[in-house]
């Protein structure tokens, strides 16, 4: 079993001893060995690993810190990031290191960020090895020589069978998320769920990139087959589609869930895909779907028939939140470089359970800020902890647990890009129509997707629009392939008064929402406020 580390760059030098035999860089057949050897999951049709995340099968907002410091004071946006007091992160850190001697763990080096001049080396400390193969999957995978040269900027340490004392740690509960910007240093404790890794790397980058007038982004992004320069980015919360939609046969797939914007274009920061699998399908989704029974990769909480390893994609009893990791590369379509041109459209995904807005409408740039800044949606069962249906929320920049930073200098950036490079900017509802949840029906993927390949052909921006009584922005009369009445949200309600008082109720959620922004924004930004 080889590991490749140059031995002058291990844990040891950082200060991270007495642990028992660690794992570095190990490749995905002696990764899957190491994991079923430990009892820690199952091999599935294809090579596949089978695992299980116990007891918290998605993320945990409300156990992620910042260590609050003179350096992080005034540059952490603290409405919406709890903060951890020096000390308490230094007894963590000894706690936690304590428990963790004599025990095995794995080390992956990795680069977070397609573009090399702006990518971030991680190391990443796991004491599961699924968790080893996971981030593999996730990050980029340097070569042999740049793994022999490779110096990390920050480490992640997931301690899972720690458990943290909120009165001893300063934190929430047995779980924990602590980010020491002084220190490049993130621990993690008290969970198996896999996603936490990943999300604390983009956290990282939202941190460091707008320094560097890159803008950070949750969003999926492809570009024309035969043209990176064509490119478009889909921003959105779990479960709105960014997976679904940006994996169109037609485009080239730059990633599915997290992008930087430079001053030469967008760039992938991961290595990787990891896809809701709730009732995916060979038909709907091949390719995603194909994935399910590839060799190495991670399904994560998924029902499977003991005897023939089956599994079973409309089983939700393990949770809604059911996944699957891959590398990138399992999807043809998929640009070998992650690195695209500056965005020709920006597409805004937002899942509206009130089942009031169109399927597509065209912003403006201060709207696109507007939106942006709003980011509306329902949060979809089981991507949190606690969620069990869809749930209307505003989550800032379509990805507030992952913003560090006060949310106008994301949105300023975003805004500043868009005019700078032209870009059509579109919202597009993913959620329902002909009435709010558990009345109306979800959007037809048919439909979303006619809109979206005329939106990035340019017929749809070249046709007749209306403009929007309740929100302000232009929506088409006609698109080809779908209705016209679907284009209008209010004729696909049989009770156009119920639509009426639906609408007039999300207008007063919008503008309440947006009270907290005005104070920071431009003129401009104000006159787009709904209600």
């Amino acid at each position: 079993m080889t590991e490749r580390v140059n031995p002058e760059r291990t844990l040891e030098r950082q200060g991270i001893d007495g642990l028992g035999r660690v794992y570095y860089n190990l490749l995905e057949p002696a990764i899957i060995q190491e994991s079923l050897a430990r009892g820690e999951g199952t091999l599935g049709l294809g090579g596949t690993l089978l695992v299980s995340t116990g007891k918290f099968t998605g993320r945990s907002p409300n156990d992620k810190h910042v260590v609050r410091s003179a350096a992080t004071e005034d540059s952490i946006w603290w409405d919406a990031n709890r903060p951890m007091t020096p000390d308490a992160y230094d007894v963590l850190r000894a706690d936690m290191l304590a428990h963790m001697k004599g025990r095995d763990y794995f080390v992956q080096d990795l680069f977070a960020g397609a573009d090399p001049s702006h990518r971030l080396d991680v190391r990443v400390v796991t004491e599961l090895a699924w968790h080893s193969l996971f981030i593999r999957h996730m990050l980029r995978r340097p070569g042999s020589a740049e793994l022999a040269k490779f110096e990390p900027e920050y480490t992640i340490i997931n301690c899972t069978s720690f458990r943290a004392d909120p009165e001893r740690h300063g934190c929430q509960s047995e779980v924990v998320i602590a980010l020491n910007l002084d220190a490049k240093e993130i621990l993690i404790a008290g969970s198996e769920y896999a996603g936490e890794n990943k999300k604390s790397v983009f956290t990282l980058l939202n941190y460091i990139l707008p320094e560097r007038g890159v803008m950070p982004m949750h969003c999926s992004a492809n570009h024309a087959p035969d043209d990176p320069a064509d490119s478009a980015v889909f921003f959105g919360l779990s479960g709105t589609g960014k997976t679904t939609l940006s994996a169109a046969p037609d485009r080239m797939l730059l990633g599915d869930d997290e992008h930087g914007w430079s001053d030469r274009g967008v760039f992938n920061f991961e290595g990787g895909c990891y896809a809701k699998t709730i009732n995916l399908s060979p038909e709907a989704e091949p390719e995603i779907f194909a994935t399910t029974t590839r060799f190495g990769t991670v399904i994560e909480n998924m029902v499977f028939d003991p005897d023939t390893l089956a599994l079973d994609y409309d089983d939700i009893s393990l949770t809604p939140n059911m996944r699957a990791a891959y590398p990138l590369d399992y999807i043809s379509n998929t640009s070998e470089t992650g690195l695209g041109g500056h965005p020709k459209n920006v597409v805004m995904l937002v899942c509206d359970a009130f089942g009031v807005l169109p399927p597509i409408s065209r912003l403006t740039p201060a709207q696109a800020m507007y939106h942006f800044l709003s980011g509306f949606t329902s949060k979809v069962a089981g991507t949190e902890r606690g969620v069990t249906e869809p749930e209307p929320t505003f989550s800032t920049c379509f990805g507030a647990p992952f913003m560090p930073r006060r949310p106008e200098i994301y949105g300023n950036l975003l805004r500043d890009k868009i005019a700078e490079h032209g870009s059509d900017c579109w919202l597009v509802n993913t959620g329902w129509t002909g009435g709010a949840f558990g009345t109306g029906s979800r959007m037809p993927i048919q439909a979303t997707r006619a809109l979206l390949a005329a939106a990035l052909n340019g017929s749809l921006a070249a046709g007749q629009f209306r403009r929007d009584p309740n929100f302000g922005f232009e929506v088409p009369v006609r698109c080809e392939g779908v209705s016209d009445e679907l284009l209008d949200p209010r004729r696909t309600w049989a009770d156009k008064d119920a639509y009426d008082a639906q609408a007039a109720k999300l207008v007063d959620m919008f503008a309440e929402n947006f009270e907290k922004y005005v104070e920071h924004i431009d003129e401009d930004v104000k006159a787009c406020a709904i209600g």
